[in-house]
């Protein structure tokens, strides 16, 4: 699908003649320092494969043994799991450059991607930054400059105040002036963080100061702006690509505006229901921002687009690699990490504007460790079990884990990309849709659940989008969850069935996994095996009696039902295939610790073993005050707000947690008095782990 690079005499008349070429750099690259880690770090690195140069990685303590090390030509470890005090150390990176031989560093995405120091450091010691120049960086990521740069250069912008004067004063009369809602933006921010929405005068100083807070700890800067806020904006953005020679080219336009805490989810490219007219106006002012700043390497151009009137302004531009760029790849047949790394050596860009062509269109969706029910709440532990997709031509999985990995509470919990792409936007989301079901995970919570609903959901299939989706759809995305009984009796035979093949792998000697065996029910006598479980909060009670070759099944003590279930041949995961009263259905099923997990095609249904009463009665969690305030996921309890003895009244602020790069603030329920703190500030913290206990 990549359209060929051209050779250098092919490429001599794309030479811009305006261009003093002296000083462009000429550098070959035969090794090359990834300075990311996860599935970014692994992209880069299979790319950097193809095109015969060696790799180095870099990793923490907690990343010793992850994917992006193991496909490494050589690895170095750089400090302790906190990214502070290791993937953003940018001068422990260059000095694993040097010791290395590497002539280049490729960022990723995140980290020291968008870092002025860093690029300017590499500079000085002669290591090839793959990025655009630390100038360009330095205009574009500070909000305020970027926006003034952009008006210079005819590009739209939104109205807002970007000045200096940061006093509370000035910003609450700029506020006004601008008019609520607004958005309330950190000058150095991006992926969501350190952003707010004031939606009345009253909220804005609050909102304001958790902003500045956020953005401290993100950033090291508490500077704000504020932009007139849309209330039904898409969020479309263009890819851009320059060289040191003066050319620019778009490669047209994603659309990501479905979102969560401000975060991407899903994105499609190219985006759905523009005119070609619009298409070539986001491309030329995308282009005309990367030219205002000199810009060299890939870029993207970030606009609001009003949803009615299809007007659009300059959000902001991201001077990296983005986490969405493969949809762009597959629409337009390119590779854009081979392309950072030719333009980086000093070569021009690889095809003219004329030359790139869209074609089709395709899916990005993220799959993260979250909770969705409960705010997309991130979350974190082990991947226990692990199926993906088969890739293909029209399905890329990009990842950095493998089964047996540990989703870390001290980056960002993203697990995987599911990419796929189709001849039209109808056929790509059906191929989306089809490839979630098969991408299936045990032992943490996902949203692979919802993004199956939200592919689903009959306005993202007019494409009728925007940033309020998921708040607009809540009562349809989030429908009441019930289950059947067909579900139930599946969760109960898959915990008999792998309590047998354990049964027989530890007669055999073996370790095999729960269904590494054949099975079947035939026993020399008649047996009711009754076993209990706990689905979405409800208890069920399944009795199970035993035949020659089939099974009669009643749940809480219903109908009985005649059952007969058996394996279906598959190389990469347990098919099973289930017969009740003439229904026939096939299921991927999981035990995993306590619980059963189910796969079909909505996705996941987890439920839990029942231990017998008499095992929880002395539970460690039965002495828990019912007044505490406890961690709503893992994470490392930053700063406790309060001291023992303390009277709080409800809703106020007792302790900040830290979990996946994101500030959470947590509130006492109810009035009370502070009994106990029974961790100290900067400790690990399990989910569930008491944080403030009240008398």
């Amino acid at each position: 699908m990549f359209h060929k690079i051209r050779t250098a005499a092919s490429r001599s008349r794309f030479l811009s003649t305006s261009c003093d070429t002296k000083n462009v750099p000429q550098r070959k690259i035969n090794k090359l320092l990834v300075a990311n880690r996860g599935e970014i770090a692994c992209r880069v690195m299979r790319t950097a494969n193809r095109l015969g140069i060696r790799t180095v990685a870099v990793f923490s303590d907690a990343d010793e043994k992850s994917l992006h090390v193991q496909m490494a030509n050589e690895a170095f470890n750089i400090g302790p799991a906190p990214s502070q005090q290791s993937y953003l150390k940018g001068e422990n990176i260059l000095d694993v450059a040097r010791k290395a031989g590497c002539q280049a560093i490729h960022p990723g995405y995140g980290f020291l991607s968008e870092n002025v120091e860093f690029a300017e450091l590499c500079q000085k010691e002669d290591v090839t930054f793959i990025g655009p120049p630390a100038t360009a960086i330095r205009d574009m990521g500070i909000k305020s400059t970027s926006k003034h740069i952009m008006s210079a250069a005819g590009v739209p912008i939104i109205n807002g105040y970007h000045g200096e004067d940061q006093s509370d004063e000035r910003l609450v009369n700029e506020a006004k002036k601008i008019g609520f809602p607004l958005m309330i933006k950190a000058v150095r921010g991006g992926g969501g963080k350190g952003m707010r929405i004031a939606e009345t005068e009253a909220d804005f100083l609050p909102m304001l100061q958790s902003a500045r807070t956020e953005s401290e700890k993100a950033f090291g800067d508490i500077s704000m702006l504020l932009e007139r806020y849309v209330r039904s904006p898409r969020h479309v953005e263009v890819q851009v690509f320059a060289d040191h020679y003066g050319n620019a080219v778009y490669l047209y336009e994603r659309d990501c505006s479905v979102q969560r805490r401000h975060q991407k989810i899903i994105e499609e490219a190219p985006a759905p229901g523009l005119s070609e007219e619009l298409r070539v106006q986001l491309g030329e002012a995308a282009v005309r921002a990367a030219k205002a700043v000199n810009y060299v390497g890939a870029g993207t151009v970030e606009f609001i687009l009003d949803k009615q009137d299809l007007s659009f302004h300059f959000m902001e531009m991201n001077t990296r690699l983005q986490v969405e760029h493969p949809i762009t790849e597959m629409i337009t047949g390119t590779d854009l990490v081979e392309w950072q790394i030719k333009v980086a050596s000093g070569e021009p860009l690889p095809l003219t504007q004329a030359e790139i062509q869209k074609r089709g269109h395709a899916f990005e969706a993220r799959i993260y460790a979250e909770d969705p029910d409960v705010g997309f709440l991130p979350g974190a532990g082990p991947l226990n079990y692990l199926a993906t997709p088969e890739p293909s031509s029209t399905t890329r999985v990009e990842t950095g884990v493998r089964q047996g990995d540990e989703v870390s509470v001290h980056y960002d919990p993203m697990i995987a990309k599911l990419v796929v792409w189709g001849e039209n936007r109808a056929s790509s989301l059906q191929l989306l849709i089809e490839q979630l079901t098969k991408f299936q995970i045990a032992g943490l919570q996902t949203n692979i659940n919802f993004l199956i609903s939200l592919a689903r959901h009959d306005h993202f299939h007019k494409a009728d989008v925007h940033t309020g989706f998921i708040e607009q759809h809540m009562d349809t995305l989030f429908p009441a969850k019930t289950l059947s009984t067909t579900k139930v009796v599946q969760m109960a035979l898959t915990q008999i069935l792998n309590e047998r093949a354990q049964s027989v792998g530890s007669r055999a000697g073996n370790t095999r996994g729960p269904f590494d065996t054949e099975f079947n029910f035939r026993p020399n006598y008649q047996v009711v095996r009754v076993v209990k479980l706990r689905v979405a909060e409800k208890d069920y009670t399944v009795e199970i009696q035993m035949f020659d070759e089939t099974c009669s099944v009643r749940v809480n003590g219903g109908n009985w039902l005649n059952v007969s279930v058996r394996r279906k041949p598959s190389h990469n995961r347990f098919l099973l295939e289930t017969n009740i009263d003439g229904h026939i259905s096939h299921f991927n099923s999981v035990v995993s610790g306590e619980h059963i997990v189910l796969f079909d095609e909505n996705g996941m249904i987890a439920g839990m073993i029942m231990q017998p009463q008499f095992l929880i009665a002395e539970s460690s969690l039965s002495n828990v005050d019912a007044s505490s305030v406890t961690a709503p996921m893992p994470g490392i309890l930053d700063r406790v707000l309060v001291k023992p003895g303390e009277l709080v009244k409800s809703g106020t602020p007792v302790a900040v947690l830290i979990a996946m790069k994101m500030e959470h603030v947590l509130k006492a329920a109810k009035d009370g008095v502070v009994k106990a703190i029974p961790n100290g500030e900067g400790s690990n913290v399990k989910k569930g782990a008491v944080l403030i206990s009240f008398e």
